[in-house]
């Protein structure tokens, strides 16, 4: 087969050209130290670093998630520590105040400190955090939660939604409490049943918060203990208030004597009058600033010469006690929630730490370079190409002219 001058000088060229681009891959993976430069280097490998790039950049949106959950959680923990240590402060209050060496002036004190505390309370519940959105307004964070009416009754202008972050694949976690929830929906009494004293009572007697002894009898129903005076002798009626039956009648009276109805179990001491009445009603939900503004009302009501006012005042704090004691039972709730789920956080960062370090490791080996191999594979073709470069330059001067 014949060759021409112009075969033998374009072959040569085309030989130096692919050594020298081989060559010049190779310098670009050795500067940059990635075996993968374009896909067409190794398309599987491309694939594998691009899956494994995306799911590093979502674990990374998912630290960022936790992060911030983390700060929203905690500040919502620190503002209910805060109320918790108000509610104590109230309750050692309200203890002081079941004093009945207290004057009516000294009283009055106590209701003026605990209605500065009702305003803390508030301004507490209207928290905002870095960002100025209201910690406990549910969705609607740019709206004030909590504001009191004109006749001082606090109410609440969120909604009950539940902020959340996704912080990790099928994990939406909240990271705020919604205002109803956390302050408007607080079991009273002793969290089964209420003990509650009818208001024109006249006598003294005074009823303790009472306890349930048997849960399972607890039927749901409302009953009033109606008391009787005949003489030295007290008596008292129970009465199912809600099926407007009469349980029993013409009980023994003594009193401190606890007192069974249907599961529930109460004292009264003192000496009730003729009419007056006791109704044990199933807890219901009473926000906090309601418990604080009875609490203001109860201490702030003169009883000087008057025992029946008196006994008032006690069963007022009484119940300011036992709802006292429901709130802080549920502020501490809210906050064994917030650090459960800070816990969880720190063990879902543990775990993307942990998964962020295998994902390093997968591209450090899908993508890495082998230097000992890449630097033996550039010498062996650059001498390629130094051999090249000589060869045509040989064959180049294969010419007749040369001989002439």
């Amino acid at each position: 087969m014949r060759i021409s001058t112009a075969q033998i000088y374009d072959r040569g060229v085309d030989s130096i050209e692919r050594q020298q681009t081989v060559l010049s891959r190779n310098q670009e993976r050795i500067a940059s130290g990635k075996r993968i430069q374009t896909p067409s280097d190794d398309p599987v490998g491309a694939a594998q670093t691009v899956t494994v790039t995306q799911s590093k950049d979502r674990l990374g949106q998912y630290d960022a998630n936790v992060a911030a959950a983390g700060d929203a959680l905690g500040q919502n923990d620190s503002v209910l520590s805060q109320i918790q240590d108000l509610l104590q402060s109230v309750r050692t209050t309200a203890v002081s105040g079941n004093n009945a060496s207290l004057s009516d002036r000294d009283r009055q004190s106590l209701s003026n400190d605990v209605a500065g505390q009702l305003q803390q309370l508030i301004t507490l519940a209207n928290s905002r955090d870095g960002d100025g959105r209201y910690l406990f307004a549910g969705y609607g964070s740019a709206t004030q939660p909590f504001a009191a009416d004109a006749a001082g009754v606090v109410g609440y202008n969120g909604d009950q939604g539940q902020r959340t972050l996704e912080v990790a694949p099928g994990r939406s976690m909240p990271i705020a409490f919604d205002g109803s929830s956390a302050f408007m929906q607080v079991r009273n009494g002793n969290g089964s049943f209420a003990v509650t004293p009818a208001p024109a009572n006249a006598g003294t007697g005074v009823a303790s918060v009472g306890s349930s002894v048997n849960p399972a009898l607890l039927p749901g129903d409302t009953y009033r203990l109606q008391f009787n005076v005949a003489g030295s002798v007290t008596t008292y009626d129970v009465l199912d208030v809600t099926s407007g039956s009469t349980v029993s009648t013409g009980n023994a009276y003594a009193s401190g004597s606890a007192i069974t109805v249907a599961g529930m179990q109460v004292s009264v001491s003192g000496a009730p009058a003729t009419g007056d009445a006791f109704t044990l009603a199933p807890s219901s939900s009473q926000s906090l600033f309601a418990t604080l503004q009875a609490l203001v009302t109860t201490l702030a009501t003169p009883t000087a010469g008057n025992a029946a006012a008196a006994a008032a005042v006690q069963n007022g704090i009484g119940s300011a006690l036992a709802n006292l004691d429901q709130g802080l039972d549920h502020v501490l709730s809210l906050r064994a929630s917030a650090g459960a789920s800070l816990r969880e956080l720190d063990d879902l960062s543990n775990g993307n730490s942990a998964r962020s370090v295998q994902y390093d490791q997968t591209l450090s080996r899908l993508n890495d370079l082998d230097y000992n191999k890449a630097l033996s594979d550039f010498a062996r073709q650059q001498l390629a190409l130094e051999a090249a470069q000589k060869s045509f330059a040989q064959v180049s001067k294969l010419s007749l002219f040369d001989y002439l």
